[in-house]
């Protein structure tokens, strides 16, 4: 198999979560059932491709990205979120909000790239009608 590439990923991934609803429905499993984006939108560039992950590929994608969404986006999230409320107290308050944005982005686009580093050491089955993210959300 040819290694996955991270540019093409991030391209995917752009295109995919500005289709319709789509947003929506990762923000969904991120909110509501703690999932993480940027795996489900991994787990989506894999199906695209044909290639299916197993249980424990997975738990193996899942812990390698832990560490990084714990103590750098999830904070810089709730940065963002706590002063969302506060925006009229904070004079400034849009270019604030767009320097955290641009700076989430940065990290997401990091997080993306060890998510392809830890699959480029996998082994996947090559197999059609692939939904990867049925185990994810599944679990």
């Amino acid at each position: 198999m040819k290694p996955l590439n991270s540019e093409q990923f991030w391209q995917f991934a752009c295109k995919l979560y500005s289709k319709d609803g789509m947003q929506t429905k990762l923000l969904g499993y991120q909110n509501q059932q703690r999932k993480n984006v940027n795996l489900c939108l991994l787990l989506y560039y894999l199906d695209s491709l044909e290639l299916a992950v197993t249980p424990s590929q997975l738990s193996e994608l899942e812990s390698c990205i832990a560490e990084f969404d714990q103590q750098a986006l999830q904070p810089l999230r709730a940065t963002r979120a706590y002063l969302k409320t506060i925006q009229t107290e904070i004079p400034g308050y849009p270019t604030i909000r767009k320097e955290l944005l641009s700076a989430e982005l940065k990290l997401e686009k990091q997080q993306q790239q060890l998510l392809i580093n830890t699959a480029n050491t996998m082994a996947f089955t090559q197999r059609e009608n692939v939904e990867n993210i049925e185990i994810y959300i599944s679990g």
